[in-house]
């Protein structure tokens, strides 16, 4: 078996999405592959439609039922335990591929050795095989044989794991896994995995659709996924820790955990919570001061972030009641003067 296309499914039938999905990978040009489709107890029709293609397409696509909700970390894991392909790949049910996607990607990692393969994607927002907004996904500064400096640049920005192939065998010498039972965890799992592979390659292409919908897990601001941001955050330095990888990019890391736990979560929070809470800036000011109380002085955060988010910040970690009501002020004045 040459590929495993993982796919997590929770309550995508209506609307035709999850078919759309589905009928992109049942038509892949590659031959001698496998989908296997983990329904994560979806209370609508989704299940059905996985058994349906089962029963239509036997001979590559398996239908999985996971009877508690363990979300897409969870049901990949699932999908993992049961893959047989020398190649994995994994696809959201909300997006799809081109027909081609999965034989440009393994026909160039054959030509060139690599074990990991990525593309870019398109953004979308009909079910259309027309090419959208073309969104670059990793640079070729990180591809070629992995050294210090590109695994510097992708503990930073690993990229989306949707848009990979993976070659299984390095999948199962380390034991690499998603974490389970929350949002989010691609943010832990991409720079883990890709610390180690040995040699990445790219296709320069838009082969994979991912459909913007106001379903998106990106687009629904709540608390529980903010605090998801953050249990992801630290996770991602436990796992870093637990394999041996922290110390060589501690730098990195520190940024990719500001990044990711503190400062994207502090604008995510402020700007898409109808109250938010001091309680909870608080526990994100402690949070990071706890791991990195320097992180503010990291080079890369100073280079990324433009003065305005700095400034903010800085302001946040001295007083989250202050930052607040400024934060509120300055947006609720902005928003004024675009009217």
């Amino acid at each position: 078996m040459k590929l495993s296309i993982i796919v997590p499914v929770y309550n995508m039938a209506a609307d035709d999405k999850l078919r759309f999905c589905l009928d992109s990978l049942i038509n892949q040009t590659i031959a001698n592959y496998e989908i296997i489709a983990v329904d994560d107890a979806s209370t609508d029709e989704s299940l059905d439609i996985l058994r349906e293609y089962e029963s239509r397409y036997p001979w590559k696509f398996k239908a999985v039922q996971s009877y508690e909700n363990v979300r897409q970390g969870g049901a990949r894991n699932k999908g993992l335990d049961l893959a047989r392909g020398r190649w994995v790949g994994f696809v959201d049910s909300d997006d799809w591929v081109a027909p081609d996607m999965y034989e440009k990607l393994i026909r160039r990692a054959e030509q060139t050795g690599a074990d990991v393969v990525g593309c870019d994607y398109c953004a979308v927002d009909t079910h259309t095989m027309a090419v959208g907004k073309i969104m670059p996904n990793n640079t070729m500064d990180q591809t070629g044989v992995l050294g210090h400096e590109q695994y510097k640049k992708l503990v930073m920005n690993p990229g989306s794991m949707v848009i990979k192939v993976y070659l299984k065998e390095v999948i199962d010498a380390y034991g690499l896994r998603f974490p389970e039972r929350t949002f989010y965890e691609d943010n832990c799992a991409a720079p883990i995995w890709m610390l180690h592979f040995t040699y990445f390659e790219k296709v320069e292409e838009p082969l994979y659709y991912y459909y913007q919908h106001d379903a998106s897990t990106v687009h629904a601001v709540s608390l529980e996924k903010c605090e998801a941001r953050l249990a992801m955050g630290k996770l991602l330095i436990e796992e870093a820790r637990r394999y041996g990888i922290y110390r060589p990019y501690r730098q990195e890391f520190e940024f990719a955990f500001s990044k990711l736990y503190y400062m994207n979560t502090l604008y995510t929070y402020m700007l898409g919570m109808r109250r938010p809470r001091v309680k909870f800036l608080r526990q994100l000011a402690d949070g990071i001061r706890q791991e990195f109380p320097d992180f503010q002085d990291n080079v890369y955060y100073q280079k990324t972030f433009d003065e305005e988010q700095k400034r903010l910040a800085a302001m946040h970690m001295q007083s989250p009641l202050k930052f607040k009501v400024y934060f509120q002020l300055l947006y609720f004045y902005r928003n004024r003067i675009r009217r």
